[in-house]
């Protein structure tokens, strides 16, 4: 509930790498899903298949977002791909946090 009454206020919400995941059971005010039509990025399923782990994940996040309407965009694997569409800020692996964390900084000035 936290992370949608931040972005129902209009207050930055961001994540990087698996962190995408907590937005899987988020909605906005008008009962869609937070992502819904928005761009937006999170680990690939090409880099959960690099590191072995596609069969343990719940889900992988790539098709997850996209199931939920986000529009989803991958950058090549380990380098850094930040999506901003509004207030929704996130970063496609570890190598975005740096990224990501600008762009945050970015929409506060």
């Amino acid at each position: 509930a936290a992370i949608e009454t931040m972005y129902d206020s209009g207050k930055v919400v961001a994540a990087v790498c698996h962190g995408p995941v907590c937005f899987a059971d988020c909605v906005r005010a008008d009962g869609m899903p937070l992502v819904s039509g928005l761009k937006v990025t999170g680990f690939s399923n090409t880099e959960e298949d690099a590191v072995q782990l596609s069969a343990v994940v719940p889900f992988m996040l790539e098709d997850k977002l996209k199931e939920l309407g986000g529009k989803y965009e991958k950058g090549d694997d380990w380098n850094s791909k930040v999506c901003v569409d509004g207030k929704l800020v996130t970063g496609q692996n570890p190598q975005s946090s740096e990224e990501c964390a600008n762009a945050v900084i970015a929409i506060l000035k």
